[in-house]
């Protein structure tokens, strides 16, 4: 991934949120000061995804908030997914997930892509036909989102960014048959922790729907200057909602007749971080 730029501060911002994770350390706030503009927190997501010990393996997508797309300009954010935190399991499974302790940790259900071909940073508008070619297959699922910062989201959507989009894991469940011509509303995900349902909508409920978040992740990617290679992972975004869950808690993600999975919570170990 091209690199840009770093200032020191910002060099200083990346080694201090990477050192939180890897130590699964509590960060009480966000180091130094926050990011004031879209390029500066992606470059210090940049840094930080150099200095993650594992391997780039997609990224997630997100919505900004109203006030946020009105002031930067964009729809969607996104942040790095790792192979050691992309997992696939199949319907009625259960599945152990780290979050950090005392930071922030919820369960969003999910649509996951994984792209069957490349697409490269050529600046293009794509149809909805061209964006569909690149999908190689789709699955009902959920994403972990979690940071040793308790307030990242209250911080908004410079703190997510620079934090790995507030991204601690995907999880890629029962595939999706047909998508492409199923009628809207045809998909119903339903989150319940700890036994009481939390959230239940259709797959649709997304803006844009789960498309739209391959459109903005793509113009994202040619902004940045890095392609989006085959067997990328996508998460499009969460269906019912960010769901808060705590240490030992558990979760079911369900997705109606395609079926649902258990995830169970525990605390992130330390890691050593990437040599140089």
């Amino acid at each position: 991934m091209p690199q840009p730029a770093l200032s020191d501060q910002d060099n200083a911002i990346s080694r201090t949120l990477v050192g939180a994770r890897l130590s699964a350390e509590p960060l009480p706030d966000f180091p130094i000061q926050l990011p004031t503009s879209l390029e500066q927190a992606y470059a210090i997501q940049s840094a930080s995804i150099e200095r993650w010990p594992d391997e780039l393996v997609g990224w997630k997508v997100a919505m900004l908030s109203p006030a946020e797309q009105q002031r930067f300009k964009a729809q969607r954010l996104v942040g790095p997914v790792f192979r050691s935190s992309f997992h696939t399991v199949e319907a009625g499974s259960s599945i152990v997930m780290p979050v950090y302790r005392d930071g922030f940790a919820a369960v969003e259900a999910e649509i996951v892509f994984v792209l069957g071909e490349t697409s490269p940073p050529t600046g293009r508008d794509y149809s909805d036909a061209e964006l569909a070619s690149f999908i190689g297959t789709v699955s009902a699922g959920a994403e972990i989102a979690s940071s040793p910062m308790k307030v990242i989201n209250d911080l908004g959507a410079m703190s997510v960014i620079s934090d790995f989009g507030n991204n601690a894991g995907v999880i890629a469940g029962p595939a999706v048959p047909n998508w492409a011509t199923q009628k809207p509303g045809f998909l119903t995900a339903t989150v319940t922790v700890d036994d009481a349902t939390v959230g239940s909508k259709a797959v649709d409920a997304i803006v844009g729907g789960p498309l739209e978040a391959l459109r903005r992740l793509v113009e994202v990617s040619s902004v940045r200057g890095f392609e989006l290679p085959a067997g990328s992972v996508v998460s499009t975004g969460a269906i019912t909602g960010v769901h808060e869950v705590e240490l030992a808690s558990t979760a079911r993600v369900d997705f109606g007749p395609l079926g649902g999975f258990d995830i169970r919570f525990e605390h992130f170990r330390a890691k050593k971080e990437r040599d140089a």
